[in-house]
């Protein structure tokens, strides 16, 4: 791939700005190697919990609403194990779940 001098540029420094500050004790390096973990847990269970609602909301408006009151279930469970890590906060985990709920209740 060439790149022109300017994008060259952009690109450099967009990476030099990625870089972040790297630990110097021992605790920090730990403490990082446990945020990365846990960053990636949160996103895993971020994506199950997107993924359950937009399926919910395909068969709802698909008119598969049978199909999404079964999978209602999925979607509060991952919903709720969101909230109780402290992924979401509980208020935007019932306003989820209303919104949910009221669309399956919709399209019966």
């Amino acid at each position: 791939m060439v790149f022109g001098a300017t994008t060259l540029l952009r690109h450099t420094a967009f990476c030099v700005n990625l870089v972040e500050h790297m630990p110097i004790t021992k605790s920090a390096k730990k403490a990082l190697r446990g945020s990365d973990k846990k960053r990636v847990f949160n996103l895993r269970r971020k994506e199950v919990m997107k993924d359950a609602s937009k399926d919910i909301r395909k068969m709802a408006t698909s008119g598969d609403a049978k199909k999404a009151a079964a999978e209602l279930s999925k979607a509060f469970q991952a919903i709720d194990k969101a909230a109780k890590t402290g992924l979401i906060k509980k208020g935007a985990a019932d306003r989820k779940k209303s919104r949910l709920a009221k669309l399956v209740a919709k399209a019966k």
